[in-house]
This record gives structure tokens, sequence and C-alpha cells, in this order.
């Protein structure tokens, strides 16, 4: 999309594009149509682990995304908890050969997925408008306090959260996901539950996702286009 083209002297802009271009890079360790996922090996939050999942085009925000861009929240999380999973793995090994007293348990538990919101950023990665994730391996025993702000409740937007408060505000029932509480609720087995919205007369208000269409499927079907529809676009337009 042309209003998210790659912007000069964004890092990580830099980033994708090389990721893009060569094979060499071992601390790239995935990249399809929307992401490039990097192990960051420079100033980690965490000495067991932590991914940086950034989007391709230069988003500049969460507020830049729809209720049609949830399929692409639920890939982050599945694909950072796959990569956290493979790290984890190759760090505490399992079998015979593993005698550790205390071996990690390799639930979820101890992953950490999420956002970083403006005006707060990672001082030691200071990038605040390509939108990106971040993945850990709790504890964040590198993080320092100064830098922790902006891991806090007070900048944190969990992945699973953001998910939840979008279903909820198009979903006629008020249904939730993600919470400890629903840790295993159906609707999070369908990435695409709570992506449309629509009137009460049956009308679809489709806003296109930022994703790049899945060949399978082709791109999203025509329709009436409704930016009010969006709960992040009417957050930001609330904060501005």
């Amino acid at each position: 999309m042309a209003e998210f083209a790659a912007r000069a002297g964004c890092p990580m802009c830099g980033i994708v594009a090389n990721a893009a271009t060569s094979q060499l890079d071992t601390h790239i360790l995935w990249r399809d149509d929307n992401f490039t996922a990097y192990r960051e090996n420079a100033n980690p939050v965490s000495s067991k682990g932590h991914i940086i999942i950034a989007l391709n085009l230069h988003v500049p925000s969460l507020y830049a995304l729809s209720s049609s861009d949830l399929p692409l929240l639920v890939n982050i999380r599945n694909l950072a908890k796959r990569l956290l999973s493979s790290i984890s793995a190759s760090i505490f090994p399992s079998g015979p050969s593993y005698t550790s007293p205390n071996p990690p348990s390799h639930d979820n538990s101890c992953f950490r997925i999420g956002f970083i919101t403006p005006p707060f950023k990672d001082n030691k990665i200071p990038v605040t408008d390509h939108l990106h994730a971040h993945a850990y391996i709790t504890p964040a025993d590198r993080l320092g306090w100064w830098r922790g702000i902006a891991y806090s409740p007070m900048a944190w937007y969990a992945i699973d959260d953001l998910i939840a408060e979008i279903r909820e505000s198009v979903s006629n029932n008020r249904v939730k996901s993600g919470y400890e509480s629903r840790v295993d609720a159906p609707i999070d087995s369908v990435p695409e539950a709570g992506a449309r919205m629509g009137a009460p007369n049956g009308e679809e208000y489709i806003i296109p996702s930022i994703a790049a269409p899945d060949v399978e499927v082709g791109p999203e079907p025509q329709g009436s286009v409704h930016p009010q529809s969006s709960p992040l676009l009417a957050l930001s337009r609330s904060n501005s």
C-alpha cells in the first residue's frame, strides 16, 4: 500500500528490506508477506530470549489498524509463541541428558507478547513510528528500571488484551477472549472472529485489511467502508 510505503531512514524498514534480500542474516527468524521477525541480540530484555516482530509495511501505529486486521494480530501472537517455544526448547532441551532439578515448563505462561504504546518507547530500540511487537521469555532480567517503564502496565499493551477488546467492540454478545479466565475460549481458535462489522439490517461495513491477501482466498470483498467503525481509529480520534 502506497500510504504505508517504506520510509527512508527508518531502522525497522531497513531491517525488513535487508531480510528480503539477504539469506545470511542469522538473527532473522521468520519472514513472510506480512512480517519480519528477528531475535534482539544487542539489547534483549531477557537473557532467555527477546524477539521483535515488525510489520513489513511502514504502519505508523496501532491506530492505523481496524477490526479487519484481527487475523493479522492473531498471526503475530501465534508466530511469537512458536518462535519463543523454539528458543525455549533450544535453551532447555528435554530428555534424559537434561539434569537440572528445576526444568522449566514449556507452556505459554512464561511468554510475554505485546506492544509499547507511544509516547513511550524502549530507549534501547527507539523506533516509535513503525509498528512492531515485542515477545520475550520471562523474567525480564536485563531490563533495568528506567527501560522497564516501557514494559510496565503504563505503556505495555498485551496483544491478547488488544485482540479481546477489538472483539468485544464488534460483537453483539460482548464475547471476551484471551483473558486468563478464558484461556481456552472457543473464539480464540478462529482467527477471523470479530473481523467484520455490520448494521442491524445485515449490511456489512468492511474496512480493508493492511494484510497481504491470501493467494488461496483472494483479496477482501469490496463493500461499504466506514472508518468510524474501527475501534482503534475511534480511540485514536478520541485521544487526538
